[in-house]
């Protein structure tokens, strides 16, 4: 039969055409289009016409998606130039608002990394609206307040913004992924979208966890010195904000510099000294801290003075930081050892042994 359509009959091919399109198998059913084709340029008019019928089927459904997929873009851009458009002058008077309280941290936020930096107008634009109207806004407030607090970053993101970013990133990550797939024209296997996007949605917890790492280091390494000049500054005679004050105005730049600016704040809005330590000791999370709030709370409570105590407070946090130091000292070898085995030593013996393999390998031929 196949040498038959070989030969140039048009009736066998198209028989044989229509024999493996009956087969369930998709390279028989290629292969019988491939004879009816053939069958219609040698002249067969049956063949010609069941192309054309497959054919008109195939291009009513390409034309059935072509019209599904225009009608579901316009209904994306309707949808999309709404949200856009609806608070349009909301969103512009909370930006002023923002923009006058953002004065002078434009090197804070830079330090925020280059991912919030560019997301944060687009999902504080069209994400942070939607979150802030979800039912379970309660729990995200409740989950993300206190980190939020811990990073410092309480006058840059609201608990929504946040989650916010974390939902925006599901689709940010696959995008840059796609953009720079295109662009290096790699072939890595779209199946890693569900991963990256995953990535996406995680990145803000492992990012935020860094910032309070890193910001509870700082105060760490500012207490000695800051406690220093509080304590001697009480005993000169000022009173507790003030001597506060001074130390804000005479120290280095630092986050618990600006965790006194906002106890300062607090007191002077009306909160009782003991309820500004403890929203201080809240927000910074960490034991010296807490412990540094508690014993001026206590102080103040029974009416002591609280120069002694504070000088107290200092050599203990001097003591407490050199034996951190210490550890960390002690620690080190122990880390360096792992490295030590598994790269620097293989390295020693190829310089060293390598020669002698060589000689030895020479000698033998």
């Amino acid at each position: 039969m196949k040498d038959g359509c070989e030969r140039g009959s048009a009736p066998n091919c198209l028989d044989l055409g229509l024999r493996f399109k009956r087969v369930e198998n998709e390279r028989s059913k290629a292969l019988g289009t491939k004879y009816i084709r053939e069958a219609c340029k040698l002249g067969s008019k049956e063949g010609c016409q069941y192309l054309k019928g497959e054919e008109g089927i195939f291009e009513e459904t390409s034309d059935l998606l072509l019209y599904a997929g225009v009608i579901l873009i316009g209904i994306a851009t309707l949808i999309i130039t709404r949200t856009m458009f609806a608070d349009e002058d909301e969103y512009k008077a909370q930006e002023k608002l923002e923009d006058g309280s953002d004065k002078g941290k434009g090197q804070a936020q830079e330090e925020h990394g280059i991912v919030l930096k560019y997301s944060r107008p687009f999902f504080k634009r069209y994400v942070s609206p939607i979150v802030a109207q979800m039912k379970n806004k309660k729990k995200i407030r409740e989950k993300y307040k206190r980190k939020l607090a811990s990073a410092g970053l309480t006058d840059y993101l609201t608990t929504e913004d946040f989650y916010a970013f974390k939902l925006f990133l599901i689709l940010g990550f696959p995008i840059v992924f796609i953009v720079i797939r295109t662009f290096l024209e790699e072939t890595w296997p779209l199946s890693y979208i569900p991963g990256v996007a995953l990535l996406g949605f995680v990145y803000p917890d492992i990012w935020i966890k860094g910032k309070i790492e890193k910001r509870q280091k700082d105060i760490t390494s500012s207490m000695p010195f800051c406690v220093d000049m509080l304590a001697l500054s009480v005993e000169a005679g000022l009173d507790f904000v003030a001597a506060m004050t001074k130390v804000v105005e005479k120290a280095r730049k630092s986050p618990l510099t600006e965790e006194f600016e906002i106890l300062i704040k607090e007191i002077k809005i009306g909160a009782s000294r003991s309820e500004a330590l403890r929203n201080m000791a809240w927000r910074s999370d960490m034991m010296v801290i807490s412990s540094f709030c508690a014993t001026l709370i206590a102080a103040d409570s029974v009416g002591a003075s609280i120069g002694p105590i504070l000088k107290a407070l200092a050599v203990e946090i001097r003591q407490k930081k050199s034996a951190d130091v210490e550890k960390a000292g002690a620690t080190a070898a122990t880390k360096i050892l792992f490295p030590m085995l598994f790269l620097i030593t293989p390295a020693v013996f190829l310089i060293v042994g390598g020669p002698l393999v060589i000689e030895m390998m020479a000698g033998g031929q």
